[in-house]
């Protein structure tokens, strides 16, 4: 029983989701819960990634069963030991379309230990923040945060401020206000900036739609 409702909850997640055992304890007990996965894995419906993490990977044609992403890991690693999780400020800055580069080796802050994990051919590293740097872990205020660290007071003009602008709804906008208080004080204009750019950017949608 156990291991059928552990099957029918992966299947739902859709090809491409990470877990861990911590993510079932709701359906059965630690061992179950194990007992389970390892037999679900010796099955090929999922994939051990390394001891106690695990893949419902996506399948490619041409290339078979795909890595899951660098991302993704290192959510799951996060989530494994109740931590929480913030991208450097150069992934920030990538994700936010403020720079090309990709950097080679993930970096996420974390309010866990520093470490580096290798999983197959990614290596993702784990670095210990201070909570001023946290502001904003998981939501997508903490990525514009980050994302303000890499550019640098000095070099943010209003290209920088529209970018960023545009990846805000209605609550991020809002969040990122409430936030604002707990970064340094040198982001308070700037930020106050994107907060106005996005509220137009909401107003002109609204009125288009």
């Amino acid at each position: 029983m156990t291991m059928s409702k552990i099957k029918q909850r992966i299947i739902g997640k859709g090809r491409g989701s990470i877990f861990t055992p911590t993510d079932f304890l709701d359906i059965g007990s630690r061992a179950s819960v194990d007992q389970a996965l390892s037999r679900l894995a010796g099955q090929g419906v999922i994939r051990r990634l390394t001891r106690g993490l695990y893949d419902y990977p996506k399948k490619s044609q041409r290339f078979g069963l795909l890595s899951p992403s660098a991302d993704d890991i290192a959510k799951a690693i996060a989530r494994k030991g109740n931590q929480i999780l913030q991208p450097s400020p150069a992934m920030a800055a990538n994700q936010l379309g403020l720079s090309t580069q990709v950097p080679s080796k993930p970096t996420n802050l974390t309010d866990g230990p520093t470490r580096t994990k290798t999983i197959g051919r990614q290596v993702i590293q784990f670095r210990n923040a201070c909570s001023k740097t946290l502001v904003g872990a998981g939501q997508k205020t903490g990525a514009v945060f980050q994302a303000l660290r890499y550019v640098g007071k000095d070099r943010i003009d209003d290209l920088v401020v529209d970018k960023l602008a545009q990846t805000l709804n209605n609550r991020d906008r809002a969040l990122l206000s409430k936030q604002s208080k707990h970064v340094p004080a040198w982001m308070h204009p700037i930020v106050q900036q994107i907060v106005t750019q996005a509220r137009e950017y909401g107003e002109v949608c609204q009125r288009r739609s």
